[in-house]
């Protein structure tokens, strides 16, 4: 006889390290219901768990187990259609937050309780700038502080959390940042008020390996300075061996198994613990055929952007080079990956290259043609021989149209599909090939986790056939068995169809198990390329050897 789910996961926590620590959250019978067309989800199912101060519990599970769900819960952040049991009970310092009025919610949000979100973007107001926005947050909780005293505390956050030119920085919106230097804007703005307890929700996603392991240092420094509580919900297993003290284990909204870190790690006891614990990128790119040709080139590709310093009367103007002479090919049935830190220009150069971006100089080849000078209208039948996944799943999906209509939408414009039910067939087999359900084309993007985006997004790709696709890191917001599986997916498209990827990402496993060769970035240069076994394990430059340090430091 199979064992319940009780014997796994039970209520209570028992390990020695809670004991002489402060109870500082405490969670029971949670359960989450939302109303969705035709009936309702019940996304999280009784759950219970303990806090303590000064502790870093880890929730874990694949996208859409319920982690997000569960944290948002807990900041009082639940859509209009959630539904919270009547007998479920948060309680912070003795009280039970889920029956707060809305005006006590705000005062503990930002200031008490805080929290990194998933997806920068999608968080970060576009019409302010950085340093307003950060701010903000410390206005509302202290009104006496002055202005002066709010740029100084901002300075030193964005200082704190490694943005480069702070100065700068402050003045500059959302868009003018990579998807890492706003992640990591959302994590300065979490820690502004220096809160009782951190939630955050996949807070490196965005980050490359060594960023990742100065954020997760940061936190950990300033929780100890502080007696902060922190909960870690992330993907990421050897992030959540290095940091965490104890571990939630959740699937299809349950909890299946909890325990101390290593002790979970040593002796996973349920089937599905093991089965992401044993999920890792494996395997290796195909050998390329002698005399493959060539489907996309760039010759000495310059971006430069002019942004302003200094005041609304004394503007200060400066050059910022984000790709400096830059030139790759990439052949057919090839996938080339682009690696580096956030904001070394390689989402730039990709977007150059497929001209979603103007380029300042440089040529551009698409399969023989030259379309460096082309205009948005010349440009328009090629757009279906080329696609591109955007790191930002949710910026990138209309949130008034159904997952059905965005995936189609692509068809109708490029007059794909003989009929209105053949473009149905394509768009639910994509979704199909992305491990998605089909029957999901009725509901909208934020009814999905950040990782079920996400394929959403490749299924939107995928489904107008094209024969080169830019992937800016398509699997940073899904976890490691979602990980495995859209690596595999991606060697079956590229073998079935011929498929040429140009895979931009900071994950370098990943880049290993699926990538022929590899392009290193650093500050909009090239500073080592060639076959990624090579360049992976004898890294010729001090830059990629530091990559590759970091990256096994935190797996190890």
């Amino acid at each position: 006889m199979a064992p319940t789910q009780n014997e796994f996961a039970p209520a209570e926590r028992t390990d020695l390290n809670a004991h002489g620590r402060e109870l500082i959250l405490d969670a029971r019978n949670v359960a989450v219901t939302f109303k969705v067309e035709g009936g309702s989800v019940d996304a999280v199912r009784d759950v219970s768990f303990q806090l303590h101060k000064g502790e870093t519990i880890a929730v874990v599970g694949e996208s859409g187990s319920g982690k997000s769900v569960t944290a948002r819960t807990i900041m009082g952040l639940l859509s209009k259609r959630a539904t919270v049991a009547k007998d479920a009970r948060i309680e912070f310092e003795g009280k039970n937050v889920l029956a707060f009025s809305d005006v006590q919610k705000r005062k503990l949000r930002g200031n008490r309780f805080s929290m990194i979100f998933q997806e920068p973007m999608s968080s970060l107001n576009p019409v302010y700038t950085i340093g307003q926005q950060i701010a903000e947050v410390l206005h509302i909780h202290n009104r006496r502080m002055s202005r002066a005293d709010a740029r100084a505390r901002v300075l030193e956050l964005l200082k704190e959390v490694q943005i480069p030119d702070p100065e700068a920085r402050i003045k500059q919106y959302p868009h003018q940042l990579s998807g890492g230097q706003r992640q990591r804007v959302m994590i300065a703005m979490a820690l502004a008020n220096r809160p009782d307890i951190l939630i955050a929700d996949e807070p490196t996603t965005a980050l490359d390996v060594t960023v990742q392991a100065q954020i997760l240092n940061l936190i950990r420094e300033l929780q100890k300075r502080y007696g902060m509580a922190v909960i870690l919900i992330t993907h990421d297993l050897t992030i959540v061996r290095q940091f965490s003290d104890y571990v939630y284990v959740m699937q299809h909204g349950e909890v299946k198994e909890h325990n101390v870190t290593e002790a979970l790690f040593q002796n996973p006891r349920h089937s599905y613990t093991r089965h992401l614990l044993a999920s890792e990128p494996k395997g290796s790119a195909n050998p390329l055929p002698e005399g493959t040709p060539v489907m996309l080139e760039g010759r000495n590709v310059r971006v430069a952007y002019t942004l302003k310093r200094g005041g609304m009367f004394k503007p200060d103007f400066f050059q910022l080079l984000a790709c400096d002479n830059l030139s790759l090919e990439l052949r057919r049935h090839e996938t080339l990956g682009i690696v580096g830190e956030s904001g070394s220009g390689k989402t730039t150069f990709g977007q150059a290259l497929i001209r979603l971006i103007q380029h300042s100089t440089g040529e551009i080849v698409f399969d023989g043609e030259a379309i460096h000078d082309k205009d948005r209208k010349a440009m328009r039948p090629l757009r279906s021989r080329m696609q591109i996944v955007f790191q930002d799943p949710f910026s990138s999906l209309n949130p008034r149209m159904s997952i059905g209509q965005i995936i189609e939408e692509g068809l109708v414009v490029n007059g794909i599909g003989s009929s209105r039910l053949d473009r149905l067939e394509r768009v639910r087999q994509a979704l199909r090939d992305s491990g998605m359900p089909d029957t999901i084309l009725g509901r909208f993007p934020h009814e999905f986790s950040g990782g079920q985006r996400q394929r959403i997004a490749i299924a939107r790709a995928i489904a107008l056939e094209p024969e080169f696709i830019l992937l800016d890191e398509p699997t940073s917001a899904l976890d490691l068995s979602v990980q495995a599986q859209i690596i595999d997916l991606l060697r079956k498209l590229q073998d079935e169809r011929g498929l040429s990827y140009l895979f931009i990402s900071h994950d370098l496993k990943v880049v290993r198990a699926l990538c022929h060769r590899v392009i290193v970035m650093q500050h909009g240069k090239i500073v080592e390329q060639g076959p990624v076994s090579e360049v992976l394990t004898r890294p010729q430059s001090e830059y990629t050897a530091r990559l590759v340090r970091a990256a096994f430091e935190i797996a190890a």
